[in-house]
């Protein structure tokens, strides 16, 4: 294989910054959160639409019933995903909210023991306590702050389980899809719901100022578009595994950035509990690691 041009994980530091930055363009818009989440993704599939056009619409053709169906399920999970989480970063911190959406993988784990009745090992059940207790301690910590950080916290831990449906419902379309397509098409019916639920309750679409706009765009041009392109680029030098680690240091990027940006201060608990769930996370993904591993040496010993 080519050596990249570019040491693949400065790309990768790169991309972790970008998607830790969704937080802060989020905070620092003026609109409603479903508003913020329509035009994030409205914006996201504009950028996109010529490139998908010009090389990948053929492959709409090969999308079947049951793919549009698991992909509208996944786009309405996201959409829904989008609007609690930016919801809940109008009543708690940056750093909590981007720490407890951050447990995607442990909703993963218990979504794919009830849905797919995969066998749960002790490691994955000790790391997802773990990465559950960290949850606690910075629910506590801002429960005592206020009872509104508290219901953040919570928004967020739902929107996080919505992630982890969208991610569900989408795997196996995403399997028989290129990145660009399945992208663009779960985006496309996500920006739809979107547009109905703001639309539907009324949330106003234009009248913003400015420098919304301009935070509307940069949510779609730097954590959506550019943040995961580049994980996409590093995946070609890199392991899944590797990604999947360095995406667990966007709350620490998105809590640096809020402290210079937003001036929000970190207190102890959303650092112990961070720590917590990050290690938590690691293990369980350490712990994966190993099952595919001893699932390719068996299928190879058998072949």
């Amino acid at each position: 294989m080519n050596q990249p041009k570019i040491n693949p994980y400065f790309v990768l530091a790169i991309g972790v910054v970008a998607v830790s930055t969704s937080a802060i363009f989020v905070k620092l818009a003026h609109a409603p959160a479903p508003v913020i989440a329509f035009y994030r993704l409205f914006f996201t599939v504009l950028l996109m639409l010529p490139v998908f056009l010009w090389k990948y619409r053929k492959e709409l053709r090969v999308i079947t019933k049951k793919d549009w169906l698991f992909s509208t399920i996944s786009g309405v999970f996201l959409a829904l995903h989008f609007i609690l989480w930016f919801e809940s970063l109008n009543y708690t911190s940056v750093t909590s909210s981007t720490v407890l959406v951050t447990m995607q993988p442990v909703f993963a784990f218990i979504g794919t023991y009830f849905l797919f009745k995969e066998k749960i090992g002790l490691g994955a059940i000790l790391s997802t306590c773990l990465a559950l207790g960290g949850s606690i301690v910075i629910s506590w910590g801002d429960f005592r702050i206020s009872g509104s950080a508290l219901y953040g916290d919570f928004l967020a831990i739902i929107s996080c389980v919505m992630v982890t449906a969208y991610l569900l419902f989408g795997q196996t379309v995403r399997k028989r899809l290129t990145l660009v397509t399945y992208t663009f098409v779960v985006y496309s019916i996500s920006t739809v719901t979107l547009f109905l639920y703001v639309v539907i309750f009324k949330y106003p679409l234009g009248g913003y100022a400015g420098h919304d706009w301009m935070y509307f765009l940069l949510l779609a041009i730097v954590p959506t578009l550019l943040g995961h392109n580049l994980f996409n680029w590093s995946l070609k030098w890199v392991s899944t595994s590797t990604i999947s680690v360095s995406i667990l240091f966007e709350p620490v990027g998105a809590g640096i950035l809020a402290y210079f940006i937003l001036s929000e201060k970190i207190i102890q608990t959303q650092i112990i509990g961070g720590v917590i769930i990050v290690v938590g996370i690691w293990l369980y993904s350490i712990g994966e690691r190993k099952k595919k591993q001893r699932v390719s040496l068996s299928e190879q010993s058998a072949g």
